[in-house]
């Protein structure tokens, strides 16, 4: 876990967590920098900006024309259907609600125990395939106060998934230590120009589902808490780039 684990001989296989997102694209970029052969596995939980899964199959096209190596590597794409998930939630992530802030301080996108539900599915599908790294795209740093998001859940998860099923898996967390500015710088050095225009103009982030209106970040309706998020790390790295 933590931000970035050392290079190592590209060995194995990886199952990284591919929702069509900005931050689920970078780590697939990242995994397929570190290892033999990746595996994607997305879900489909009732959310609202479910266009976000049909955005994985122009990211995969488009970062298997970037480089024949990461071509090589890209196995299998896995969905799973959670539509349970929206059924015992109540948010403005899986209803048709405005996006506020709870009580509780957490806004109301929150889908308490998403990323516990997310890895242990996919820690029992990596169990079926032999796989023991697991990639996700988890951040302490930019984020909205989300406790599923931290550090320390996804390290007790991965103590509990290991006594759970009597395995050695390893979650990584390369965005975990990263605003959405660094989000964007890593991108780049993984992929250059080539995957970041990519990611700007395939991944999803808004939360409300909308492609209409283009930004120079990508498309979103530009109000949301994801998008903002999106908009400011967009522009702090561009500034970076261009002083640079």
């Amino acid at each position: 876990m933590g931000s970035l684990m050392s290079d190592q001989s590209q060995t194995g296989t990886a199952l990284v967590l591919f929702s069509g997102g900005q931050d689920s694209a970078t780590c697939l970029a990242w995994a397929l920098q570190r290892f033999a052969r990746v595996e994607m596995l997305g879900f489909n939980y009732g959310q609202r900006h479910a266009i976000e899964l049909a955005c994985r199959d122009r990211l995969l096209d488009g970062m298997k024309s970037l480089r024949a190596d990461w071509a090589s590597k890209l196995g299998d794409s896995h969905t799973l259907e959670i539509p349970t998930l929206a059924t015992i939630s109540d948010t403005a992530l899986t209803r048709d609600v405005a996006i506020a802030m709870g009580e509780d301080g957490l806004p109301n996108t929150f889908v308490p125990g998403r990323n516990l539900v997310f890895l242990t599915f996919a820690a029992a599908l990596a169990y079926r395939r032999g796989i023991t790294d697991i990639v996700g795209g988890m951040c302490e740093t930019d984020y909205s106060g989300y406790p599923d998001c931290r550090d320390e859940t996804i390290r007790a998860l991965q103590t509990a998934l290991n006594l759970g099923m009597n395995k050695a898996f390893k979650l990584h967390t390369p965005l975990m230590w990263l605003d959405k500015a660094g989000t964007w710088k890593l991108a780049d050095e993984l992929g250059g120009t080539g995957l970041v225009d990519l990611i700007r103009e395939h991944s999803h982030t808004c939360y409300l589902g909308e492609r209409g209106a283009r930004h120079d970040w990508g498309y979103g309706c530009g109000q949301c808490p994801a998008c903002r998020l999106r908009a400011k790390g967009w522009r702090e790295y561009a500034a970076g780039r261009a002083s640079s």
